[in-house]
């Protein structure tokens, strides 16, 4: 039986969605993978629970208790930042809200995860889309491993599918619906034929907009998406990593129910289309023949992937949630392990 010792930072949605998931699964991973998972610490961004045991957190104890400021291992006023280089752990998990605008928190947390010799899994978009190119060549230069499965597509696997299933093809083109809001939104104008305002009000009250919704509808977190996707998939060794900036970003705060509903006389509907093709980058609405797979409704993300030898293929599933994106978390925390064990059987 292998311990992995993690620190969690984030304990938000997606934080208390894989701590719950950890919880349901520890029988799997241990007849599955002989593999038993410690959270040595929790943090939030005015304090964190830290373990004093080897055994790590009771995680149970976490999720149940009404004030968390009362749990006995809660320390008051720490930071993640401060306290992850010189903390005992193997793997550091950073699911804290994203931030296209400069990255942080989680940027700086992926630093120092990297630079004391951790390996890092994360959920959080905003540390890519900003330094990309730093992280990744921090994690070489440590030879330690940034995954991030859960920040393309929630439970969806597009770079195990990229990486592990398509190691024959070369990937030609991504296009893809990446934002399960805007795509709730003009279902809902199709389906209930009501105008974009309404759509939007309702995917706030359910919970899948935010009350500043700019993020999703004018396309930021979809081109945030696509970014990781082609810097990860698309670019070659030889080629250099792409910036947000070189994205052509179209929101769908102008279409109206005429749009839509003439669309529809024409068997056709309005999705927000996210596109990686000859060297573009684009987002915006666009156009697809009802049959297309790119046509999902409701809050399914949908992504294709056109290579050469495969041709085009096709994955669908929910892009967001917190127990959905956990289960990427935990796939990639399983990944790191296997590689470590087979770097340690090699050595």
């Amino acid at each position: 039986m292998a311990d992995v010792r993690i620190i969690l930072v984030g304990f938000g949605t997606v934080g208390k969605g894989f701590l719950n998931v950890v919880i349901e699964k520890k029988s799997f991973l241990k007849e599955i993978y002989g593999l038993n998972l410690h959270i040595n610490a929790v943090f939030k961004s005015d304090g964190g629970f830290i373990s004093n045991t080897n055994t790590g957190l009771d995680i149970q104890s976490l999720l149940s208790i009404k004030d968390y400021k009362e749990h006995p291992q809660w320390v008051k006023d720490v930071k993640a930042y401060d306290k992850i280089p010189e903390m005992e752990a193997d793997i550091v998990v950073e699911l804290t809200p994203t931030n296209i605008g400069d990255g942080e928190p989680g940027l700086g947390h992926i630093r120092q995860a990297l630079k004391s010799g951790k390996d890092v899994v994360t959920a959080n978009k905003g540390p890519l889309v900003v330094a990309f190119q730093e992280l990744i060549t921090l994690a070489e230069e440590n030879k330690r491993f940034l995954h991030y499965e859960g920040a393309v597509g929630g439970a969806i696997p597009v770079f195990s599918l990229a990486r592990e299933n398509l190691k024959s093809s070369k990937i030609i083109s991504i296009e893809g619906i990446l934002n399960g809001t805007t795509n709730f939104i003009l279902s809902r104008m199709v389906s209930e034929k009501i105008p974009f305002e309404i759509a939007l009000k309702e995917a706030q009250e359910l919970g899948y907009a935010e009350r500043d919704p700019s993020y999703d509808i004018d396309g930021i977190d979809a081109a945030g998406k696509l970014l990781i996707l082609t810097n990860t998939i698309l670019r070659r060794p030889e080629e250099r990593f792409v910036k947000f900036d070189e994205i052509k970003i179209e929101s769908i705060r102008n279409i109206t129910q005429e749009a839509v509903e003439l669309a529809e006389e024409n068997n056709l509907v309005i999705k927000h289309v996210a596109s990686a093709k000859e060297g573009k980058l684009e987002v915006g609405p666009k156009l697809l023949p009802k049959t297309s797979p790119l046509a999902v409704s409701s809050t399914l993300n949908s992504i294709t992937f056109k290579s050469d030898l495969a041709g085009e293929i096709t994955i669908i599933g929910e892009g967001a949630g917190g127990r959905e994106t956990a289960s990427a978390v935990l796939t990639d925390i399983i990944t790191i392990f296997k590689k470590r064990i087979k770097t340690k059987n090699n050595n």
